[in-house]
């Protein structure tokens, strides 16, 4: 087996499981999950119909690039969404689907990382466990870049050294972030990408969150937003994921897209082509209806909008944290150890909450998610409400 694999931490839920398997929750409340960002409302009806009608092309293996609607489909949302003229983004090279933004951006680092080359990969600090493993098991080091309170939980890259830059392959960027909500403005997207062009590495921002937000005159920008500042028109060392999980509230079809650099975009297809991870037609035929109308995601975010208003206002007398512009997380300080809130949370109010200090790692600074914890306000409305009471019950008995 590949060594690498030894090197693995613990997938956060896996610790959370062993955190709380001794512990016997109160059986007088319904179980709430807040510990999982795995979105609850209901699908789309005409996403579930399309997926329905296209069922007879099982029978047909699909291409490893897509079907020509699909990828046009997903480039036509791309352009509108961020403002790019159109044809901006070419439907035949520089866009392909993924089946979900987890499976491509960890088979994203397999195919770019430069074993040879002493590679390291720098990531936001706390951050989607995925990027690590990704690293780690394609041969590279990773450099973690502490993201605090301070600062809104948003990087400075000014922190990073000279000699972290000169061998770095990835910077990684989750904006809207997860866990902390919080989303990278312009003005360090452009210094990333001068730093990229300077020092010759990739940019991948993750920006599956990006429809999830509670502005709806103020959507978060993205990487592509910052290439058409600086110029960057052929997004040159530049990949942006998103997905349909949280978009349209279809987590289970695993699908999203990936576009960018050309160059890039190819190599990574003549990877997936060995690679093997086709999406399977009746998948792309859902995909193009969910990414060929808004009118859903609009209506997603007038949800989660109210439901951040109404539990925003019970935690605040009681919690400590930012509403964050966009994402379906909290993160707040805790008044006691996060581990104790989590475990002491679930003992007594049957409500289950994932501990900061397993989204992030140990630096010289220390972990950034200690003394906080994540929570995805997924359920509906009702749920979460009865959560947020139960909470505020628990953080008052302390």
């Amino acid at each position: 087996m590949n060594p690498a694999l030894l090197k693995l931490q613990e997938y956060p839920f896996e610790r959370l499981k062993k955190l709380l398997n001794p512990v016997p929750p109160n059986k007088k409340y319904k179980p709430i999950k807040l510990s999982v960002g795995e979105p609850r409302h209901k699908p789309p009806e005409f996403v579930l119909q399309a997926l329905s009608d296209a069922r007879y092309d099982l029978g047909y293996y699909p291409t490893i690039k897509g079907s020509n609607l699909l990828r046009s489909s997903a480039a036509a949302w791309l352009e509108n969404r961020y403002n790019l003229a159109s044809e901006s983004i070419n439907p035949d090279t520089q866009i392909i689907p993924v089946n979900g933004t987890r499976e491509g951006i960890f088979s994203f680092t397999q195919a770019c990382i430069d074993r040879g080359n002493n590679p390291l990969v720098v990531t936001c600090n706390p951050f989607y466990q995925i990027y690590e493993g990704a690293a780690i098991l394609a041969g590279a080091e990773l450099w973690y870049l502490d993201c605090h309170e301070e600062n809104r939980f948003l990087p400075d890259l000014s922190m990073v050294p000279t000699k972290v830059w000169e061998r770095c392959q990835i910077l990684h960027f989750c904006t809207p972030g997860n866990p902390t909500g919080s989303c990278i403005g312009i003005d360090q997207m452009c210094v990333a990408l001068h730093l990229a062009e300077k020092y010759d590495f990739i940019i991948v921002s993750d920006e599956c969150y990006s429809e999830v937000y509670l502005d709806a005159e103020s959507p978060p920008i993205g990487l592509l937003d910052a290439c058409k500042v600086v110029g960057n028109n052929k997004f040159e060392r530049c990949v942006i994921f998103h997905s349909l999980s949280k978009r349209s509230n279809l987590p289970g079809l695993r699908s999203g897209c990936v576009s960018g650099d050309r160059a890039l975009i190819e190599r990574f297809l003549h990877y997936r082509t060995y690679h093997g991870c086709a999406m399977s037609p009746t998948a792309q035929a859902a995909s193009i209806a969910a990414w060929s109308d808004e009118s859903h995601v609009i209506a997603n975010r007038e949800k989660y909008k109210e439901k951040f208003a109404k539990v925003t206002a019970v935690l605040k007398p009681a919690l400590e944290f930012f509403v964050p512009k966009a994402s379906f997380y909290l993160w707040p300080k805790t008044p006691v150890d996060d581990i104790r809130f989590c475990r002491e949370l679930y003992q007594s109010k049957n409500v289950t909450v994932l501990p900061g200090q397993y989204m992030g790692r140990t630096t010289p600074a220390g972990n950034p998610g200690t003394n906080r914890v994540r929570m995805a306000l997924v359920a509906e409305l009702d749920e979460c409400m009865e959560a947020a009471g139960r909470i505020i019950n628990y953080v008052e008995g302390l």
